[in-house]
C-alpha cells in the first residue's frame, strides 16, 4: 500500500504562520492553487470564468530573475530576443483537477519541425503515483514544435501534445484517457506561422488530472503539486528574418520535463482556500534553522560534546527506511532518496544501511551542522561510490551558474586514511583559500578504518561551521533564506569482496544542481533554549533491547541517554567471564544504537551491560543489563 503525504506534516508546514518581527523572504518557489468552490472551468482558451479573476498568479519573463533558486533563461539560437517573453500565469483546482491558464504576449508566434524554433510550454509533474524515490518527473510539452510536418509549417497550426498522456505524434490521435488526464485550448491573437502581420500573443487554458499522477488536493489537508515550467519563445521564423530572428527560453524553477534539475515549483491547494476564501495563507519555509545566539558557540573538532549540540534539532538519513522518509517536512518525502551503485561488478545485499543523525543550528553568520554516523564498517576508499562521508550542497546567494539560476556550493567531506575528516570538492577551497569553513572528524570508540569489515565498528561523529558570508550572504544574513541538501555516503567492505556494497542517502537533494534543495530559513528569532521538549528527550536512561535475537553475525543494541554521557559496552558469557569491551565514545541525549560483533563466540547465551557515566567526572550514571543469543 502506498502512503500518501501525512496530514500533520502539511499542515505543520502551512498553518505554521506566524512570521518573524525580521524580515523572512517569501517563498519564490511556491504559490497557491484556490479551489474554484464547485464552479466548472471550461477548456475553450478564454479566461472568463469569474475563478480566474480570483486566481493566484505569477509573471515568467526573459532576461529576468523569475525566482531564486532554480529559475534561469537562456538563448537557443539567433540575436538577444527583442520581444522576449512575458507571460502571466494562474493557477486553480476544481475537484482533483489543476487548472493552468496562461496569458503569454509574443508579436511573433508559431513554430516549426525543428527543435528550439518554436513557442510552446515544457513542464514537469513529478508522479507520486511511483513508488520511486525521489519521485520521477513526468513530461508534459505543449508546443507548436511538430517533427512530423515539413517547413514551413502551415499557418494557423496550434500546439501539440507530448510526453506524458501524448501519442507523440503529429498524425496520431490523442485517445480519450489520454485526453482526459491532460488537455489544453489555445487562442492566437493573431496568425501563428505568419509574419505578415505582428502579433499580440496566446492564451492558453490548460488541465491536468492529479489523481494518475497520485496527488489528491481534495483531502483536508491537501497536497502540493510538484511542477515546473520553460517557456520558449521563437520570433522572425516565418519567414526567417536574420536581422531579427531569436530563439530562446525562460523557465520557472526548473527548465526540463523529463529531467530534474535546479528546483521546482510548489503548488499548494486544500478544499478551504477558495476563489473567497480572501487572503491566501502565507507559505513558510520548509524548514527552520534555530539560532545558537545565547550559547557559546561549538569548538570544531568532531565530538559533539559542547552544549550546545544536547540542544540542536535533529533529523536521521537512513537507507531503506521508507517509514523516517516520510517523516520529512514539505515534499522532503518525495524529493528525498536513495541510490546503491554497482560495486565490484554486481550489487550486494545491504546488511549495515547507512544510518546517521544530522543537527544543525546558526549562531552569528556562520552555520554549523553536526553529523552523528553508526555505522559498523568504518571505510577509506579512493572509489567515490565506496566512501564513508557527507557531501553538504549550498546555494550562493551571489554568484550565478550558467543558466543564470543560483550556483550551488559542493562541501563534501570523507573519512580519510588516518581517521580524519578529507575535505573534498568544493570545500577545501572554501576552507583553505577563503577561511570560510572548518570541518573535522573523530571515530567512535572501537573503530578501525579499513576495507576488511572482519570486526564490528561503532561509527563516527563530524562537525562543519560555513561562514555563510563567504557564499554570498552579507553581513548578518541577509533575509535568512537558505537553500540546503545532505547526502550521505555510505561504503562498507567485507571478505569476500563480493559482498561490498556503496550506498547514497540523501535529504531533500543528492548533488549540486539537482532537484531539490529545501528551502530552510535561518529563523534569529528561533533560539535554542534549555527546555526539554515534550517527546523530544527520553526521561530516564533505558535499554530498548538488541535485534536480531539470536544474531549469527551482527546484533544492533539500541538504547536511550537521559544526559549526555560516555557509553562503554560490556559482555560475559554465562560463567561471567568477560568477552569483549567496547567503548562507544561520548552520546548526546536521545536514542543511540551499538553494533555488536566478536570473532570467535561459541553458539549460547551471553550477558551484557551499557554503563553511562558523567563525560567529566567519571561517575556512573546508569548500567543497563540484558541478553543475547549467539547462533552459528
Amino acid at each position: 500500500m502506498r502512503v500518501r503525504l501525512g496530514t500533520a506534516l502539511f499542515l505543520g508546514s502551512v498553518l505554521a504562520l506566524a512570521v518573524p518581527a525580521l524580515a523572512q523572504a517569501p517563498r519564490l518557489d511556491a504559490i497557491w492553487a484556490r479551489s474554484t468552490n464547485g464552479a466548472p472551468i471550461t477548456l475553450d482558451g478564454v479566461l472568463d470564468e469569474p475563478a480566474w479573476a480570483q486566481a493566484e498568479s505569477w509573471v515568467l519573463r526573459y532576461g529576468k530573475d523569475n525566482g531564486i533558486p532554480g529559475s534561469g533563461y537562456k538563448e537557443e539560437a539567433g540575436k538577444l530576443a527583442r520581444d522576449s517573453t512575458y507571460a502571466v500565469l494562474k493557477f486553480l483546482v476544481a475537484g482533483n483537477q489543476l487548472y493552468l491558464g496562461a496569458v503569454v504576449s509574443d508579436s511573433s508566434v508559431g513554430g516549426s519541425m525543428d527543435f528550439n524554433r518554436f513557442d510552446g510550454f515544457l513542464m514537469a509533474l513529478k508522479d507520486h503515483a511511483s513508488f520511486d524515490h525521489p519521485a520521477p518527473p513526468s513530461e508534459y510539452f505543449y508546443s507548436w514544435w511538430h517533427p512530423d510536418d515539413p517547413n514551413p509549417t502551415a499557418p494557423g497550426m496550434l500546439p501539440g501534445f507530448r510526453g506524458r498522456w501524448s501519442t507523440n505524434s503529429d498524425t496520431i490521435p490523442r485517445t480519450a484517457e489520454q485526453i482526459a488526464n491532460w488537455d489544453a485550448v489555445t487562442r492566437v491573437h493573431g496568425i501563428s506561422n505568419s509574419d505578415a502581420a505582428v502579433d499580440t500573443g496566446y492564451t492558453v487554458e490548460m488541465r491536468f488530472n492529479l489523481t494518475p499522477m497520485g496527488y489528491d488536493v481534495t483531502q483536508p489537508q491537501g497536497d502540493i503539486v510538484e511542477w515546473n515550467i520553460s517557456i520558449y519563445d521563437c520570433d522572425w521564423f516565418w519567414p526567417m528574418q536574420l536581422a531579427r530572428f531569436s530563439s530562446n527560453r525562460a523557465w520557472w524553477q526548473g527548465p526540463w520535463g523529463n529531467a530534474a534539475w535546479y528546483d521546482e515549483v510548489h503548488i499548494f491547494a486544500r478544499p478551504d482556500v477558495t476563489v473567497s476564501s480572501g487572503p491566501v495563507p502565507t507559505i513558510p519555509p520548509e524548514v527552520r534553522v534555530p539560532n545558537a545566539g545565547n550559547y557559546a558557540g561549538a569548538v570544531v573538532d568532531g565530538y559533539l560534546n559542547d552544549p550546545v549540540w544536547s540542544m540542536a534539532p535533529a533529523f536521521d538519513i537512513r537507507y531503506g527506511d521508507d517509514a523516517l522518509r516520510l517523516t520529512y517536512p514539505g515534499v522532503g518525502p518525495w524529493r528525498a532518496g536513495q541510490f546503491q551503485p554497482t560495486v565490484n561488478g554486481g550489487q550486494a545485499a545491504v546488511v549495515d544501511p547507512g544510518d546517521a543523525t544530522v543537527r544543525w543550528f546558526f549562531k552569528d553568520d556562520t552555520l554549523f551542522l553536526g553529523f552523528d554516523v553508526r555505522d559498523q564498517v568504518v571505510q577509506y576508499h579512493p572509489i567515490f561510490d565506496r566512501q564513508d562521508g557527507f557531501i553538504v550542497s549550498i546555494n550562493d546567494r551571489v554568484a550565478r551558474w550558467r543558466d543564470r539560476n543560483l550556483e550551488s556550493r559542493r562541501l563534501t567531506f570523507i573519512v580519510g586514511a588516518a581517521g580524519n575528516a578529507q575535505a573534498m570538492d568544493w570545500l577545501p577551497y572554501l576552507r583553505d583559500s577563503l577561511n570560510g569553513a572548518r570541518v573535522a572528524l573523530q571515530l567512535k570508540g572501537g573503530t578501525t578504518v579499513d576495507t576488511l569489515g572482519m570486526q564490528a565498528d561503532s561509527g563516527y561523529t563530524a562537525e562543519l561551521a560555513v561562514d555563510l558570508t563567504k557564499i554570498g550572504y552579507p553581513n548578518g544574513r541577509g533575509d535568512g533564506s537558505l537553500f540546503i541538501g545532505i547526502d550521505l555516503l555510505d561504503g562498507d567492505s567485507f571478505t569476500p569482496f563480493t559482498d561490498s556494497y556503496g550506498t547514497r542517502t540523501w535529504w531533500f537533494r543528492q548533488y549540486e544542481h539537482e532537484c531539490c534543495p529545501a528551502w530552510a530559513y535561518l529563523d534569529p528569532n528561533d533560539y535554542l533554549t534549555t527546555a526539554v521538549e515534550p517527546g523530544k528527550r527520553p526521561v530516564s536512561f533505558a535499554l530498548l533491547g538488541n535485534f536480531p535475537n539470536p544474531f549469527r553475525h551482527f546484533t544492533t543494541i539500541r538504547y536511550a541517554v537521559a544526559e549526555a554521557s560516555r557509553v562503554t559496552l560490556e559482555v560475559f558469557d554465562i560463567q561471567g567471564r568477560m568477552v569483549a569491551r567496547r567503548a562507544l565514545g561520548f552520546q548526546q541525549p536521545g536514542e543511540s544504537r551499538a553494533v555488536f560483533h566478536q570473532e570467535g563466540l561459541r553458539t549460547g547465551l551471553y550477558l551484557y551491560r551499557l554503563r553511562m557515566t558523567d563525560p567529566v567526572t567519571g561517575a556512573v550514571r546508569a548500567t543497563l543489563p540484558g541478553k543475547m543469543m549467539f547462533v552459528k
